[in-house]
C-alpha cells in the first residue's frame, strides 16, 4: 500500500490556499504521516497563482516532489498550470463554477451552491475542497471536525456546517491507512528558529518585516507573553539593527532578522559589534536577488556575502541549518555563541527552510538551555576589554555598582579609551584574533558536519541549508554519501576532510548561480569534480536531483 501521497492545492491570492493545505497537512499528521509542505505564491496581494503542496510520508521528507497525486484547484490556473505533474493514477478535485473538466480522474463540486445554501461566504470555498478531499481519501469527520475547530476558530459553526454540508454528499474513494507512530506538532522553519532562541535565554527580537524572515517577528509577537520575550517592529534595518546593538549592551540577549536587502543595510553594524565586542545574532533568511529579486522565492546566494560582511578584519560565526530540526537546534547555540565569544553571528537559512511546515520532534534531542557568558566578578577596577584568558573580557551592564562600561567603534585600550598609537592596535588586534581561534576550538568540538547515505560511498555530494533535503534523499536512494557543513563560519575543515575519506568523486549541489560553497571549498584546498546548480529561484527537487546525477 501507497505510503507516500503528494496534495497540491491551489488558487488566486486571497482564496485561502495555504492555510486549506495547513490544515490537510494537519489531517494528515493526526494518521501519523511525516510531513513536508512547500509554499509557493506570487508578490501580490490579490490574484496571481498560490499553491501549497504537502507531501506525506510514512518516513520523514524535507522536500516535495515533482509528481502529485490529488490536484485541488480553486480555480482554473491552477488546473493548467500542475495538471501535467498528475501522476497517472492521480484525482484531480475542483471548482466546477470556475472550471469544466471532461475526464474520467475529476470530481466537480458545486462550490457556490454548498456555500450559499450554508449562509456561508465565497472565502470559505476553501473550507468546501478540503472537506470533500478529507471524505475521498476515507478521513473521518471526528477527526477532520477537530483540526477545524483548532484553526478555524472565527466563524467556527459555520465553518463546520459548510463541511459536514460537502462531507455528507462525497463519497469514500480510498482508505487511507492510519500508520502506528505517533502524530507529530508541524513548525515551519522560522518558528523554529524562534523556539530555538527562546530556550537559549532570547529577552528581545526586533526586526523590520521582510519576506521571507517576517515568519519570526510573527510568531514571537504572536507568543510574546507566552515566552517572556519583548517583541518590536521598528521603522527600517538600520534602526533594527542599532537598536539591538544597544540592547544587548545592556544585558539583554537580542536577535533580529532580515534577508539579503536588509543584511546590507546591517552589515556596518556587524562591524561596530565586533570593535566594541558586542552579542549580536543576525537571522539572514535568503532569497532570488540582487537587489529587490525575486522576493517570495529561494535561492542560496548570499553565502559569500555573509561570510565577509562588516569591514575591517574580523571573523564571526555563520550557521546554515537545513530544515526546521536543525534551525532549532542551532539558532539557540548560535545565541549561546555569540554571547559566550561577545562577537556577531549570522544564521544563514532561506525561503525553503524558513516558510516550508516541516513535521517536528523537540523530543529527539537533548532539551537546549541558556549558556552564561563570562561575567564581571565585581573586584577590583573593570576594564571592559581587559585581556585575559581566551581573548574574552568579563561582562558587566549599565547600573552595575562599580563599573564604567565602555562600547566603543574606535580602537582601544583595556578600558575603552581611544587609541592610535601602533603598538596598542596590534595588541587589541591580537586579543580579537585570539578569542578566533577559540571559537574554532569550540566548533571542533561540536557536530558541525553531518554525513547521510552509504558513509563509505566514493561518490558524494555536498549541500547545505534547504538543499539537504532532497540531496539526502536522493543518495539515500542511490546508495552514495552526501556531506552537509552546517558552521560555514568558522570552517570545521578537519570534521569536512574527515567526511571526505573514500571519496573519489565529490559533486556540489547548490540554488546558487555560481557554486558558492564551493568558492569556499577551495579556499581549504578542496577540489570538486563536478557542479549542479539551479538559480530558478525554486529549490531542488528529489527527481530532477537524481536524474541530473545519474546522467553525470
Amino acid at each position: 500500500m501507497k505510503k507516500d501521497y503528494s496534495i497540491l492545492i491551489g488558487g488566486e491570492a486571497g482564496q485561502g490556499s495555504r492555510k486549506a493545505g495547513f490544515i490537510i497537512a494537519r489531517l494528515m499528521a493526526e494518521y501519523g504521516y511525516r510531513i513536508f509542505i512547500y509554499d509557493d505564491y506570487q508578490s501580490l496581494i490579490r490574484g496571481g497563482h498560490n499553491f501549497s503542496q504537502i507531501r506525506a510520508s510514512e518516513k520523514e521528507v524535507l522536500s516535495h516532489r515533482q509528481k502529485i497525486d490529488f490536484l485541488l484547484a480553486l480555480d482554473e490556473k491552477t488546473i493548467q498550470k500542475h495538471r501535467q505533474n498528475l501522476d497517472k493514477d492521480g484525482l484531480i478535485l475542483y471548482d466546477q463554477g470556475r472550471a469544466d473538466l471532461a475526464q474520467k480522474k475529476a470530481i466537480g463540486i458545486d462550490i457556490s451552491a454548498i456555500i450559499e445554501e450554508s449562509g456561508g461566504q465565497p472565502i470559505m470555498a476553501n473550507i468546501v475542497l478540503l472537506a470533500a478531499f478529507a471524505k475521498i481519501i476515507g478521513i473521518n469527520f471526528k477527526t477532520l471536525g477537530k483540526i477545524l475547530k483548532e484553526e478555524l476558530p472565527k466563524l467556527q459553526l459555520l465553518n463546520l456546517k459548510i463541511a459536514k454540508a460537502i462531507f455528507n454528499r462525497t463519497n469514500n474513494l480510498f482508505k487511507l491507512k492510519k500508520l502506528k507512530q505517533k502524530s507529530l506538532p508541524l513548525l515551519t522553519g522560522n518558528e523554529a528558529v524562534g523556539l530555538g532562541a527562546v530556550k537559549a535565554g532570547l529577552n528581545l527580537y526586533l526586526a523590520y518585516p521582510m519576506t521571507p524572515a517576517t515568519g519570526i517577528l510573527h510568531f514571537l509577537a504572536k507568543n510574546q507573553k507566552k515566552f517572556g520575550v519583548a517583541v518590536g517592529q521598528l521603522e527600517n534595518e538600520l534602526a533594527v539593527v542599532n537598536a539591538a546593538l544597544g540592547a544587548a549592551y545592556t544585558g539583554a540577549r537580542t536577535m533580529v532578522g532580515t534577508s539579503g536587502g536588509g543584511m546590507a543595510l546591517m552589515s556596518e553594524a556587524l562591524s561596530l559589534a565586533a570593535q566594541s565586542e558586542t552579542p549580536l545574532v543576525v537571522v539572514e533568511s535568503q532569497r532570488a536577488g540582487p537587489a529587490t529579486g525575486v522576493p517570495t522565492y529561494t535561492a542560496q546566494g548570499d553565502l559569500l556575502f555573509a561570510l565577509t560582511a562588516g569591514h575591517g578584519d574580523f571573523l564571526k560565526f555563520v550557521i546554515a541549518p537545513g530544515d526546521a530540526q536543525q534551525a532549532y537546534i542551532w539558532s539557540a547555540k548560535i545565541l549561546n555563541l555569540a554571547w559566550e565569544f561577545q562577537t556577531p553571528a549570522i544564521l544563514l537559512i532561506d525561503k525553503e527552510v524558513s516558510e516550508s511546515t516541516f513535521s517536528f520532534d523537540k523530543k529527539a534531542f537533548p532539551e537546549l538551555k541558556q549558556k552564561w557568558p563570562l561575567f564581571w566578578s565585581g573586584q577590583g577596577c573593570y576594564q571592559r576589554y581587559r585581556i585575559g584568558k581566551r581573548g574574552l573580557s568579563p561582562l558587566a551592564f549599565p547600573s552595575r555598582k562599580g563599573a564604567i562600561i565602555k562600547a566603543t567603534s574606535y580602537e582601544h585600550d583595556e578600558t575603552g579609551i581611544t587609541v592610535e598609537d601602533g603598538k596598542s592596535i596590534v595588541k587589541m588586534q591580537n586579543k580579537r584574533l585570539e578569542k578566533f581561534q577559540e571559537m574554532k576550538k569550540v566548533v571542533a568540538k561540536m557536530k558541525a558536519v553531518e554525513i547521510y547515505g552509504r558513509k563509505k560511498a566514493k561518490t558524494a555530494i555536498v549541500a547545505w541549508g534547504s538543499t539537504k533535503g532532497p540531496a539526502k534523499e536522493v543518495v539515500e536512494k542511490l546508495g552514495i554519501k552526501m556531506i552537509q557543513p552546517l558552521v560555514l563560519e568558522p570552517f570545521p575543515i578537519r570534521q569536512f576532510k574527515e567526511a571526505l575519506k573514500g571519496v573519489e568523486k565529490l559533486i556540489l549541489v547548490e540554488t546558487n548561480a555560481t557554486g558558492q560553497l564551493g568558492t569556499v571549498l577551495s579556499c581549504y584546498g578542496l577540489k570538486i569534480t563536478r557542479k549542479i546548480l539551479k538559480y530558478s529561484s525554486r529549490p531542488f527537487l528529489p527527481d530532477e536531483l537524481e536524474e541530473k546525477i545519474k546522467n553525470e
